[in-house]
């Protein structure tokens, strides 16, 4: 592989319509197994690792923009007829927001989950040498300690206790660097110009647990992109924030039967119901 190609996990027949799956930050194209195994039958899909992360390190440092770019040039190159179905969650819904901006001619139906547009509270804390110091007292003394490791991935990220040996090899191989431009980059991406043109088929997503900010940016969104229909999602009152903001991996059915849905002009599921345009 080319030190600037991203890594692509591939799989369904060539000549399908193609779902590009984009990952959430620190992690990697492995936390859409379970969509893959249930939509490459049908359709061909295409699992990047985004830039600076997993096995396309050597394609970064991340960005959003770079994510973006070489995301339409897969498209491009690979996708049936240049154009294909994008979903992303967390930092990856904010790279299908990147892309809609960008180049929306090479995307047919977008599929944003709990894309940050919004400033978080106290955001001035949230520099580069914060987040160095974080990795340095919570995660380099603890990348061989299982029980830290399982504790991040249950409390942090809610994700089920199968999915621990690919979260410890992607908390394992993190470095600092990687670490620090991949929050840094999340934390501080805001609104792109120019998606008023977008005129694809775009369904947001927000948690209902989730916070204020991330549910105002999916309003945001609504308000900009003219043809978007947005959406919160309730996996009942157990559930908590990271297994809703996960639940790709948390609720694999519920996520597989929504983006059907939405990809074949479908009835959404009764768990998903609309976001207004504004707060009441």
């Amino acid at each position: 592989m080319d030190r600037t190609e991203l890594f692509i996990q591939r799989s369904g027949p060539e000549g399908a319509p193609a779902i590009i799956f984009l990952h959430g930050g620190g992690v990697g194209g492995w936390m859409w197994q379970a969509q893959v195994d249930r939509f490459n039958r049908q359709y061909r899909c295409l699992v990047p690792d985004l830039p600076g992360q997993a096995n396309s390190k050597a394609a970064g440092p991340f960005s959003h923009a770079r994510a973006a770019d070489m995301v339409v040039d897969l498209i491009q190159r690979e996708a049936l007829g240049g154009k294909a179905h994008v979903v992303g969650l967390s930092e990856g819904a904010q790279c299908v927001v990147e892309l809609l901006s960008r180049a929306p001619e090479v995307v047919d139906h977008a599929f944003i989950s709990s894309a940050l547009l919004r400033p978080m509270p106290a955001l001035w804390m949230y520099s580069r040498g914060m987040f160095a110091w974080s990795y340095r007292l919570f995660m380099a003394p603890f990348n061989r300690s299982d029980w830290w490791m399982r504790l991040n991935m249950q409390k942090a990220a809610g994700l089920p206790e199968e999915y621990y040996p690919k979260f410890k090899h992607s908390f394992q191989d993190t470095t600092e660097e990687e670490f620090v431009e991949v929050m840094y980059a999340g934390l501080h991406y805001r609104m792109p110009k120019g998606l008023e043109k977008a005129t694809s088929r775009v369904l947001v997503v927000v948690g209902n647990k989730e916070y204020r900010q991330m549910k105002d940016s999916a309003r945001d969104l609504l308000r900009i992109l003219p043809n978007a229909r947005g959406v919160i999602v309730s996996l009942g009152p157990k559930a908590r924030l990271p297994e809703e903001h996960n639940w790709a991996v948390t609720a694999p059915d519920l996520f597989a039967r929504s983006l059907q849905a939405w990809i074949e002009s479908g009835p959404l599921p009764k768990e998903l119901r609309d976001l207004e345009k504004s707060d009441r």
